[in-house]
């Protein structure tokens, strides 16, 4: 089973696992827009910074979630 058909399972199976998982991306899209942005404003910078930290945090969660599938289905 590959990484990709485990986040399939997982957004069908595990309610947090698929919230976080449309965050991330709902981060990474609002993300995206930002660098769009030739400047910044201070608090836009520190709003990006807020968002990239939670994003990471995301990423981690999900891959977490993903080794526990793993190590639950002996993969």
């Amino acid at each position: 089973m590959t990484e990709n058909e485990i986040v399939e399972v997982l957004k069908q199976e595990n309610e947090e696992f698929k919230k976080i998982y449309n965050e991330h991306r709902e981060l990474d899209a609002r993300l995206l827009e930002m660098s769009k942005k030739p400047y910044l404003t201070s608090e836009e910078e520190m709003e990006k910074k807020r968002m990239q930290k939670e994003k990471l945090y995301k990423k981690d969660r999900i891959a977490e979630l993903i080794r526990e599938y793993k190590k639950q289905k002996n993969l």
